[in-house]
């Protein structure tokens, strides 16, 4: 089933904390450096074998002023450390993929 919202979990290595946050297909959502957007997300209906992915792009910031694709690429949310983003300061992985979310839509949505 396609879903219009990926939850995902980041790490700042620096401080320790682990932040959960919730992006919409098409819509990109900075944390730290890197720029996570979400293209598709994915999960098996009812009564099958869970599984839950997504095909993300991560971009960083670097610190003169650049874009840089990090990660393009399939995110699943049963193996997080397959494909999880891991920079030298953030990590990023797919936590599960929902129909909704307490953050309001973007405008269009």
């Amino acid at each position: 089933m396609k879903n219009p919202v990926a939850e995902f979990a980041g790490i700042d290595k620096i401080t320790g904390r682990i932040f959960n946050f919730d992006v919409y297909m098409d819509e990109t959502v900075q944390f730290g450096s890197l720029q996570v957007t979400p293209r598709v997300c994915y999960t098996s209906e009812e009564g099958e074998e869970p599984k839950t992915d997504s095909f993300v792009e991560v971009d960083e910031i670097t610190l003169d002023r650049k874009i840089r694709r990090v990660f393009s690429g399939w995110m699943f949310a049963e193996s997080p450390g397959l494909n999880a983003v891991e920079h030298a300061v953030f990590d990023v992985w797919l936590k599960d993929c929902k129909n909704a979310s307490d953050v309001p839509a973007p405008s269009g949505n």
